[in-house]
């Protein structure tokens, strides 16, 4: 429960997208766009390191329980690295370690970023949220401690070089979840045989949601001094989520069914998989899943009794 009387804070559904400044966390972010708009429950979709800026989709009430799909989304970032430089942390905040000087030919800095185009094997910085026997590798890194981390596989869907004025890059990166951008540049200086480290960073999208629709937290705490009645208005409604997954719509019986946890029939043309489930007259239901004997199910729905 955030700090203060409970009846100051209210029910409210959907989904703000918030543009995160340098400097806070995102749960910190989080927790002052809760504040603002009086929020019960909250949650964001996606960590971004203090040091970067950006997209940062902010769920609140039955929202929540489909910020995980938003999650697991297709990611697009901004970034801007240094070659020649190697830091402890792999960003700005860390300290140099080793100094090179780059490559001054742009043609091998493009063969090099088309090399990390698709899938490839990634290891997960030290400076991260990820878990190491129940303690954040983060914790572990500040204590001056390194553990072993796993490659894991993830895809860059798009790499294109921006601006070149050594020794400073930028690059825009469209990738999957769970791709950190910090490792890529360090991986991209690697492949040069300089080094590098993560100068800025700025996500701008996650799935089909952009940056240039996110509102800054000093534009939210103006509007809730001077016009309150429009933040609510800001907000995108739950099944923006699942707007990437395909759509089923549900007769008045049908969607009962769904609701009371039975399974119904479905069209032979929905193959197994997920889907959002909207009733005959437009109400967003959840979403389902179509199971392999072509009866669809409840995965996870919105609550109607509240």
């Amino acid at each position: 429960m955030p700090r203060g009387k409970s009846r100051d804070y209210r029910d409210i559904d959907g989904i703000l997208l918030l543009d995160k400044p340098a400097g806070l966390s995102s749960n910190q972010a989080l927790q002052r766009a809760r504040r603002i708009f009086r929020a019960r429950k909250a949650g964001h979709c996606g960590s971004l390191d203090p040091l970067a800026t950006g997209l940062l989709p902010v769920c609140f009430g039955q929202a929540t329980r489909f910020s995980s799909y938003l999650l697991g989304a297709a990611k697009a970032y901004r970034a801007r690295c240094r070659l020649g430089e190697t830091t402890t942390t792999g960003d700005a905040e860390g300290e140099i370690l080793e100094r090179r000087e780059p490559p001054t030919a742009e043609e091998q800095l493009q063969r090099v970023l088309s090399a990390f185009t698709g899938r490839i094997e990634q290891v997960p910085p030290m400076h991260s949220a990820l878990k190491h026997e129940g303690r954040r590798l983060y914790q572990l890194a500040r204590e001056g401690r390194e553990v072993e981390r796993a490659a894991r596989t993830v895809e860059i869907h798009r790499l294109e070089l921006l601006a070149c004025e050594l020794p400073d890059i930028d690059i825009e990166v469209q990738c999957s979840k769970g791709t950190y951008i910090r490792s890529l540049a360090e991986d991209i200086g690697r492949a040069l045989g300089c080094g590098a480290h993560l100068v800025a960073l700025r996500r701008t999208e996650v799935d089909e949601l952009s940056v240039d629709d996110a509102q800054s937290l000093e534009r939210l705490q103006a509007l809730a001094e001077d016009d309150p009645q429009t933040l609510d208005r800001l907000l995108m409604p739950p099944e923006t989520a699942l707007e990437h997954f395909p759509c089923i719509e549900l007769q008045s019986a049908a969607a009962c069914d769904i609701r009371h946890g039975k399974r119904v029939a479905t069209a032979p043309e929905n193959a197994p998989g997920l889907y959002r489930l909207v009733a005959a007259d437009g109400g967003f239901i959840g979403l389902g899943e179509v199971r392999d004997d072509g009866e669809l199910a409840a995965k996870r729905l919105m609550n109607t009794a509240r």
